[in-house]
């Protein structure tokens, strides 16, 4: 089937292979959404063509043009729509609803109508994403209003595709105002599935809670659309596209990024274990956005072998898959690492590569434990923390592990709710280096984003560090022998997390509101069980930097052993409510340190269901996942 084009200076346009009188869909009226088809050229999406529907937001015969800087900008009237509000993570819906008539591009206005001037007027912001389904539509829309309301360039990955870390570190290095990142993390892709929208600041940080309290407040009262009347941009091929003073810059998503990474890491003594004939190396990307990453980083300047990448092509519903990295999603990782003949080490990340997942030869690394053992060797092994950490952080539910390196360390510790923003206060303040969070999150102050491929180098940095001298053919430090060697300096926090994904909500809050009532009866001292409480509470956190509280961050039942039981309802998630429960025991006994974690916690694991009633609440009999 041929498809007429039409010619534009310096630009290819996908909807003029479809409607080549109808440059742009944002000069229409109310019409039916166009069936729009693409061929793309990128090889991170091998197919041939690409159909979606490409209507978003519509301008009505009432809007109001004007001309700045050589742009037609038009005032489009808009409604308020409900549910706007952001969680942790920015805003996440199913796809559908982003679909819905200016949907996207109210939440796009009312984060302009949210920051002063200064902060994007003639600046720059960057733009990425994931790879999921609508990206594509979602950029082209953010593109417009970013220049309606007077942006002066944006920088975005080619064919949209950007990982969060990357954004952050792209916001750091250009010295830009902010950025946009199109993800639902961990979340499904894909029509039926969930997407997502956040804005990170000038730092590369997540946008704190006081702005996006105001963009929530101004989606409730928008009255109108700022957008520039110019083209849809191409972008599968970096390049630049002007039109008056507003620029687009399809930029390399990899190349800033892989900078970095050269500059925190030694990478010659990675790629001397990496490329050893007696080291097996694997990487699954999950068919998300590091499948950009992996083979310009691993292959291309570590030296491991192509075959080394699983799932590696970035596709827009992750080959129908869920990338969230652990050892329930990852399971071609998982069954490859705990087969007869495995590879010595195996990694994984999720939809937008901040997060990740190690395991060594049948043996499993828990987040929590993996940034306690990241910051125990990091002076030693990695040349970004040649001096020793500034400090160390995790989040309120993630074990106490890190907390024992701090204090042997002689370190400050922070402890902050869920959220990697709450991070970032402390790292600008200069006064923390390497954090985690149990969600399988690990970072450190190289950006503001927690990152997956920084803590898959870090882990291969400590093994590499450990080999060095070790010839071909003697016996290699593994994964388990560095997490047992730790375990036995430090002691074991076994650990585990049940997930409860999309419980009814009612149901879910009235469980919550239960236990908040139980804990304002408790006292010091009761018996739960075999357990004596030390103290219960709902979180809350005073930002040490600004000041800021968060209140309600997480229920806590603490004992006098050090054991916790935590329940949390998340904000990740698109649709229902997600209840997690952390379960966590502290072990001094090395004897004691191989047992599975599940059998050493089930007796709190019960304890922890009884307290909740949660199935009496949910009707659930079973978690979903179990970390």
């Amino acid at each position: 089937m041929a498809f007429p084009t039409m010619a534009v200076p310096s630009l290819k346009l996908e909807a003029a292979l479809a409607r080549p009188k109808l440059p742009s869909i944002s000069i229409l009226h109310t019409i039916a959404a166009p069936r729009v088809a693409s061929f793309v050229k990128s090889p991170l999406f091998p197919r041939k063509l690409c159909v979606s529907n490409r209507f978003r937001f519509v301008v009505k015969a009432s809007s109001v043009q004007t001309t700045s800087e050589g742009l037609q900008i038009k005032a489009i009237p808009t409604k308020p729509v409900e549910g706007q509000k952001t969680g942790t993570s920015g805003l996440r819906k199913k796809v559908k609803v982003f679909q819905q008539e200016n949907y996207l591009a109210n939440w796009i206005q009312a984060l302009f109508n949210s920051l002063p001037l200064e902060d994007y007027k003639d600046g720059v912001l960057v733009l990425g994403g994931d790879g999921r389904y609508f990206n594509r539509e979602a950029a082209q829309i953010i593109i417009k209003i970013a220049a309606g309301n007077g942006v002066g360039k944006i920088l975005v990955g080619r064919d949209g595709l950007m990982s969060t870390p990357a954004v952050s570190a792209v916001i750091r290095k250009q010295k830009a105002n902010g950025g946009f990142i199109m993800s639902a993390s961990h979340n499904p892709g894909g029509p039926e599935y969930d997407w997502g929208i956040k804005f990170n600041y000038s730092s590369g940080q997540p946008a704190p809670e006081s702005i996006t309290d105001k963009i929530y407040g101004n989606t409730l009262s928008i009255s109108e659309i700022k957008t520039a009347d110019i083209p849809d941009v191409d972008l599968s091929s970096v390049g630049t596209v002007r039109h008056g003073n507003f620029t687009v810059e399809v930029v390399d998503p990899v190349s800033d990024y892989l900078e970095l990474m050269e500059e925190v890491f030694d990478f010659q003594l990675i790629k001397d274990l990496i490329s050893r004939a007696d080291y097996r190396f694997i990487f699954d990307a999950m068919h998300a956005v590091t499948g950009a990453y992996a083979k310009p980083i691993f292959v291309d300047r570590l030296g491991a072998s192509l075959d080394s990448i699983l799932n590696g092509v970035p596709l827009e519903d992750f080959g129908h898959g869920h990338p969230d990295p652990n050892l329930t999603y990852a399971k071609d990782l998982v069954n490859i690492m705990y087969a007869k003949d495995a590879p010595d080490f195996g990694a994984a990340s999720d939809g937008d590569g901040d997060r990740n997942m190690i395991l060594g030869r049948g043996f499993f690394i828990t987040p929590s434990d993996s940034v306690a053992i990241i910051a125990a060797n990091a002076q030693a092994a990695i040349p970004y923390f040649k001096d020793g950490p500034k400090g160390l952080a995790r989040s309120m539910p993630t074990s106490g592990a890190l907390d024992r390196v701090a204090s042997k360390l002689n370190l400050p510790f922070f402890e902050v709710p869920t959220g990697w923003k709450f991070f970032g206060n402390l790292m600008d303040a200069g006064r923390l280096s390497i954090c985690g969070e149990e969600s399988f999150g690990t970072g450190s102050d190289h950006i503001r984003e927690k990152d997956g491929i920084w803590a898959v180098l870090a882990w291969l940095s400590i093994i590499a560090y450990r080999n060095k001298d070790k010839k071909v053919g003697e016996k290699l430090v593994s994964v388990a022998d560095i997490a047992k060697e730790h375990w036995a300096t430090y002691g074991r926090n076994f650990f585990s997390r049940y997930d409860y994904e999309e419980c009814e909500s009612s149901g879910a809050n009235k469980m919550m509101e239960y236990l908040r009532d139980i804990i304002s009866k408790t006292k010091q001292g009761e018996k739960y069980g075999n357990y004596t409480l030390k103290f219960a509470d709902d979180f809350s956190y005073t930002d040490p930097v600004d000041g800021s509280v968060a209140s309600k961050q997480g229920l806590r039942f603490v004992f006098t052993d050090g054991s916790r039981i935590i329940y949390r309802l998340s904000g990740t998630g698109s649709a229902g409510a997600t209840i997690r429960i952390y379960i966590e025991q502290f072990e001094p006994d090395v004897a004691k340190h191989d047992v599975d974690a599940q059998t050493g916690l089930k007796p709190l694991i019960d304890l922890a269901l009884s307290i909740s009633k949660l199935e009496e609440f949910t009707g659930r009999e079973k978690p979903t996942v179990i970390t």
